[in-house]
């Protein structure tokens, strides 16, 4: 019998290192659209609360978050999705990831008698991750055509183990969106077996069109986390919240009481602010929206397709050709001066792809291009 204990895989991000070093030495330097890492402005209304709240700050702040966090919360779900939910269904989260990491542990000592935790089979690393550290069985669920869960093809023995279902609309790293009558049909498919569904919501406000909420379908076993890293450029700051199912709320606060996790009080009156400010992420979403339409072009040119769903966040490339797999596609970007990330780093089915974040400025996105076309002159 083995005693070896866990050993961390690769961060997956840290295995393009030697990518990054091939495309710092092109002149200008390295153009990094591997991670979704805004560089665009904090809204002002998050830089003022910040400033003000800071001072008054020297006792602990509340694990579940501060009224105030929780109220803007509610209150920008009512305006964005049309769904109500009281301040109480509301948890504040240190980010998102954190969250994502710790849920299933934290789920699995509530309902031991379930052992499995299901995922999109191209998505964030972190799904399997938290089941991993769990002591759980991660299963990806194949996807269907246009990179949606395909949930026919989820064994039924896996169903029944299941204690949870990440969900992901808009996608990452495929940039698909769901229609509220597939999110419907997936809440449905869980109830039916016992299962919660963690929706994973943070790319809400960029989907291309009208936003789709899991709680939309009521709140009974289901959680909706969303952030504030893509919405409002403040992934520095480490603020995120969950909302939905009252039960699994209160005791997700309960058990993070004990955990010590809280996010600083000056972040949660920057947040709170933030999310009382639509104005700001109507600016953000039309820069997104014109990155998306200069390099959707720009690439087809280059013989690279983008074949996922309409969110602006990402692009989902592959050779027109389809003869690179996603390193070589990712070494060809990095020789012309640009780092992107392969497909599989989110799962075998991604291969034969790579992610493209749009979060570089328009004049980098264009120096993407350019180089691109110098290198096939």
């Amino acid at each position: 019998m083995s005693t070896a204990g866990f050993v961390p895989p690769p961060y997956p991000h840290d295995r393009l290192d030697a990518f990054r070093r091939l495309a710092a030495v092109v002149p200008g330097g390295v153009v990094d659209c591997s991670i979704g890492n805004p560089v665009d402005p904090v809204p002002e209304v998050a830089l003022a609360a910040l400033h003000e709240a800071a001072p008054l700050s020297t006792g602990y702040p509340a694990t579940i978050g501060s009224a105030d966090l929780r109220a803007a919360a509610a209150a920008w779900i009512g305006r964005r999705f049309g769904v109500t939910v009281a301040d109480d269904d509301v948890l504040a989260c240190v980010g998102t990831k954190e969250m994502v990491a710790s849920l299933p542990r934290y789920l699995s000592l509530r309902t031991p008698a379930r052992d499995t935790v299901l995922y999109p089979a191209i998505s964030y690393p972190t799904y399997a991750m938290g089941a991993e550290l769990a002591g759980l069985r991660a299963v990806p669920v194949p996807l269907d055509a246009q990179w949606h869960l395909d949930l026919a093809r989820i064994d039924e023995s896996d169903a029944q183990r299941a204690l949870l279902l990440w969900t992901n609309e808009p996608g990452n790293p495929t940039a698909a969106v769901a229609s509220a009558s597939a999110v419907a049909a997936t809440v449905g498919w869980a109830r039916d077996r016992g299962i919660t569904v963690a929706a994973d919501e943070c790319y809400a406000e960029f989907s291309g069109g009208e936003p789709v909420t899991a709680i939309a379908e009521g709140l009974d076993g289901v959680i909706a986390v969303h952030s504030l890293s893509k919405r409002s450029n403040m992934a520095g700051f480490r603020s995120g919240f969950i909302a939905g199912d009252p039960d699994l709320v209160r005791y997700l606060g309960e058990v993070r009481k004990h955990a010590g996790l809280m996010t600083p009080a000056p972040i949660q009156a920057a947040a709170a602010a933030a999310l009382g400010d639509d104005t700001h992420v109507a600016a953000q979403r039309a820069r997104y929206g014109e990155r998306r339409e200069l390099m959707l072009a720009g690439l087809a040119a280059h013989g690279l397709v983008h074949d996922g769903g309409p969110a602006p966040f990402y692009l989902w490339l592959h050779s027109e050709d389809q003869v690179d797999d996603g390193w070589e596609l990712a070494a060809r970007f990095a020789e012309a001066g640009t780092l992107v990330a392969p497909g599989s780093l989110y799962g075998a089915p991604g291969a034969d792809h790579v992610r493209l974040a749009l979060t570089q400025p328009l004049d980098q996105l264009q120096l993407v291009l350019d180089r691109l076309g110098a290198a096939t002159d």
